[in-house]
C-alpha cells in the first residue's frame, strides 16, 4: 500500500511540473525570435500536409473555410487537475498566414496521464474567424473533435461556426476533450 501511495505521489509530482511548465509557457503567443517562428513555420506545414494525407476528404474544409488555425502539438497532462498548451499558426482561406495563436486548457475532475495531439479548428463564419482573431475565443464545454483518420473529413460537420480535427494523439491520458480550450492570437503584422 505505502509503494501505491509513494506511485500516486511520484506521479501527481510529475503531472504538477508538467502543468507548471505548461502554464509558464503560456505566456507569450507568438515565438519570440525569427528563428523560432521559421521552426514553427515548418512544423504547421508538415503538420498540414500530414493532416491532408491521412484524410483526403479534408480538402471540402480547406477549400470552404474562412480561415483556420493549425496548431501542431498540443502537450496535455493531469492527475485531477490538468492543462494543456501548445502554439500554432493561423491562415486564412487561401492559405496565407494571418497570425500566430496558442491553446490553452485547464481542468479539474477525473483525469490521469499525458498525451500531446495536434488540432486543426477550421471557421465556417466570417464571424467565428472575426472572434478567433480577437484573441478572446474559447471553446463551449461541450465542444467536440473529430480524430483524423481516412474519410473521417466527409462526414464531418461544423458546429456553431467551427469544425475540429485532432491528429496524432500520442500518450494516454484518460480524460479526452477539447471543450474548455482558449485561445490567444497574435497578428502578422504585428510580429513581422
Amino acid at each position: 500500500m505505502q509503494k501505491l501511495a509513494r506511485s500516486l505521489v511520484s506521479f501527481s509530482l510529475l503531472t504538477g511540473s508538467i502543468v507548471g511548465t505548461l502554464a509558464l509557457s503560456a505566456c507569450n503567443t507568438t515565438p519570440e525570435t525569427a528563428t523560432d517562428r521559421a521552426a514553427l513555420g515548418n512544423k504547421t506545414k508538415s503538420f498540414i500536409e500530414n493532416a491532408r494525407s491521412t484524410d483526403p476528404s479534408l480538402s471540402k474544409f480547406f477549400e470552404n473555410c474562412v480561415g483556420y488555425a493549425a496548431i501542431p502539438s498540443i502537450a496535455k497532462g493531469g492527475f485531477i487537475v490538468g492543462g494543456a498548451y501548445g502554439k500554432g499558426e493561423v491562415f486564412d482561406k487561401g492559405g496565407a498566414r494571418v497570425g500566430y495563436c496558442d491553446v490553452s486548457q485547464g481542468s479539474i475532475g477525473a483525469q490521469i496521464g499525458a498525451q500531446t495531439f495536434g488540432e486543426i479548428i477550421f471557421f465556417e463564419t466570417k464571424e467565428a474567424f472575426t472572434a478567433f482573431k480577437g484573441g478572446k475565443f474559447a471553446l463551449a464545454a461541450q465542444a467536440s473533435a473529430v480524430a483524423l483518420q481516412a474519410g473521417a473529413g466527409a462526414a464531418a460537420k461544423y458546429q456553431g461556426g467551427v469544425a475540429i480535427f485532432v491528429l496524432n494523439p500520442e500518450g494516454l491520458m484518460l480524460e479526452a476533450s477539447v471543450g474548455g480550450q482558449q485561445f490567444g492570437f497574435q497578428s502578422v503584422a504585428d510580429v513581422e
